[in-house]
Parts: C-alpha cells; sequence; structure tokens
C-alpha cells in the first residue's frame, strides 16, 4: 500500500534515514554519506566540491586543475576560501603526482592546504611518500588512490590513512594493470588491513 499526503512525507523521510550507511570513512571525515567525489581534471572546482559536500558527501577540489600560472598556488588559495562559502560541511583537495616534464609547485599546493586547514587530501599517481609525509605532519587525513594492492600496502606503510582502490573499469588514470573493480576489490579485502573505497566503475543494473 502506497503512503498518501502527510504520510507519504513521513515515510519517504524514514526510508531516507534507513538508507544512511554508517562506515569507517564517515566516521572519520564527518560526513553523511560514503561517497567520495574524487579528483577531476578541469572538473574539480569549488562549486562542485561544494554541492557534494552540501549533499552529504566528501567533495574534493582538483589541485592541478586549479593552482594554474599566472596565480599558482594562490589560485588554489582562493578556490579553498570560495568553497568554505558555499558549504561548512568537510571537503577535500586532490594532489595529483605526475610525470610531467615541467613539476607542478607541489611544495606551494601544500603550503596552501595546510595554511587554509584543510583537513582532508586525496594523493594518485606516483610515489607519494614526500607528499604524505608533508601533510601528516600537519594531521591531515590523506586518501591514496591506487591501481593495484601492492601500492596500496606502500602507501598505508607510508601514513595512507585510507586507500582508494581503482579498477580499470572506472574513469581517468585506471594504471597498466588492466584488473577490474570486482577483481580488485575482492583481493583489496583479503590483503589490505588499512581501510578502502571502490573508486569508480560502479553503477546499479
Amino acid at each position: 500500500q502506497v503512503a498518501r499526503g502527510p504520510q507519504r512525507g513521513l515515510v519517504i523521510r524514514v526510508l531516507v534515514a534507513a538508507m544512511v550507511l554508517k562506515t569507517k570513512l564517515t566516521e572519520a571525515l564527518g560526513i553523511k554519506h560514503p561517497v567520495i567525489q574524487g579528483g577531476m581534471h578541469y572538473v574539480g572546482y569549488a562549486e562542485l566540491a561544494a554541492a557534494v559536500s552540501n549533499a552529504g558527501g566528501l567533495g574534493i577540489i582538483t589541485a592541478l586543475t586549479v593552482a594554474q600560472p599566472p596565480k599558482g598556488k594562490e589560485a588554489l588559495r582562493e578556490e579553498i576560501r570560495k568553497c568554505k562559502k558555499l558549504t561548512d560541511k568537510p571537503f577535500g583537495v586532490n594532489i595529483t603526482l605526475l610525470p610531467v616534464g615541467v613539476p607542478p609547485d607541489y611544495p606551494g599546493i601544500i603550503q596552501v592546504v595546510v595554511e587554509e586547514g584543510v583537513k582532508i587530501v586525496e594523493t594518485a599517481g606516483r610515489n607519494p611518500e614526500q607528499v604524505i609525509k608533508a601533510l601528516k605532519q600537519h594531521g591531515i587525513f590523506v586518501i591514496h588512490k591506487c591501481v593495484a594492492v601492492r601500492h596500496a600496502q606502500t602507501a598505508a606503510r607510508m601514513g595512507a590513512d585510507f586507500i582508494s582502490m581503482d579498477g580499470f573499469d572506472c574513469g581517468g588514470h585506471p594504471g597498466e594493470e588492466d584488473v577490474g573493480n570486482w577483481v580488485l576489490l575482492a583481493q583489496a579485502a583479503q590483503e589490505l588491513k588499512v581501510p578502502f573505497v571502490a573508486s569508480g566503475g560502479s553503477a546499479p543494473g
């Protein structure tokens, strides 16, 4: 029987409340839903990050998209401050370590993240040891995105608090392993000691 009138609203609110998942991720980050937006080049601006955070997930600003010349790291500072005006919920910054000819200003990006009081950073790409070390010195929660369990184990030893397992069927840079999420996630569940989330490649039937 379908509820109608005022009862319908009550039923919907009860159903939504019942759907809220309490996980290690939601507890650690202070978010309502165990959903991470993830860093996305040319998309991860304050408006998107704030919208995701306001909806109960974790929105993320993509540092390498924002911290471009001529303003560089100061452009990231402006974006973080804009996000703070758009949401009072937790949000993070993505720092992707890319093999490029002219390296981004990673020390400057980390400096801005620390100075602006950002508490959550998602790292991805190449060896994150130096970045994780610098972030952990300031008590920042680090989520490292990996395409292989061995990389996740290494990141955990370096100090990553959480892992984002990135199967070949996700978007972005899925690495060279060619292993899909449903194989990779099962392996991660068996071998990882650190908590992890599924990164991309997931949808209802």
